[in-house]
């Protein structure tokens, strides 16, 4: 759950419902829908409208029949600042962009630049050491967290990971290296995340076209040609 919104902006709904029960309703939400778009009348619409609710209620781990009730069956994450060992989703990727480890590092370093070459992201808000993050999730859905700064060495790395009680627990490095044979410098990141409903959700999120590996594979593509032509 984010703390604070930001102006034109919802806060993300409170978790609510545990692990287990997230997984399950993304499944059958996921199933529903596509079972009753296939369909083709009134009456898949309908089935689609319930497996979508059913999708929602897993994505975001908020239900609002238990909300109105004040029933809870997640776990407290309150304290959790990072991805534990063993859980989540990791994501390694790597490319040699033909530019000083000083500029890639500076341009990286203030983060509300990543939108411009991270096509996942929708905004990215800086606050000192703090920072709001806005990304797109499937089915046209959005996620938010807050984030913070954990490790910084200039023009080599930048290390960040979510605050407590964030919707997404996610943690992430980039690291800048001179590239072998000293021709431009190679740039390496590194995300690990616990999506919503878990690595149900992040095996959803493959079928529907969302594979994190390929996002960040084509965002450093992208980041590449934006420094190299010089037009950012």
């Amino acid at each position: 759950m984010i703390t604070r919104a930001r102006q034109g902006e919802f806060p993300a709904p409170s978790v609510n419902v545990s692990d287990g029960e997230r997984a399950l309703s993304a499944l059958g939400g996921s199933a529903m829908t596509l079972f009753g778009l296939t369909r083709g009348t009134l009456g898949g619409l309908a089935i689609a409208a319930v497996g979508g609710a059913f999708l929602y209620r897993g994505l975001t781990g908020h239900c609002d029949c238990y909300a109105a009730l004040g029933i809870s069956t997640a776990e407290d994450r309150g304290r959790r600042t990072s991805v534990p060992a063993g859980a989540g989703v990791k994501v390694e990727k790597s490319i040699t962009i033909n530019k000083p480890a000083s500029e890639l590092f500076r341009y990286w370093r203030n983060l509300s630049n990543l939108p411009r070459f991270m096509r996942h992201l929708e905004s990215v808000s800086v606050d000192g050491n703090r920072s709001h993050w806005v990304a797109k999730a499937p089915l046209g859905m959005s996620a938010s967290w807050d984030a913070e700064i954990i490790t910084e060495r200039p023009n080599e790395l930048i290390g960040w990971r979510s605050v407590p009680g964030s919707m997404v627990d996610t943690a992430g490095s980039v690291h800048f290296a001179q590239a072998p044979g000293g021709r431009g410098t190679e740039v390496q990141v590194t995300l690990k995340y616990d999506p919503p409903a878990g690595k149900v959700g992040a095996t959803l999120a493959n079928w529907l076209g969302e594979a994190p590996e390929q996002q960040i594979e084509e965002d450093l593509v992208t980041f590449k040609r934006m420094m190299e032509a010089g037009k950012v």
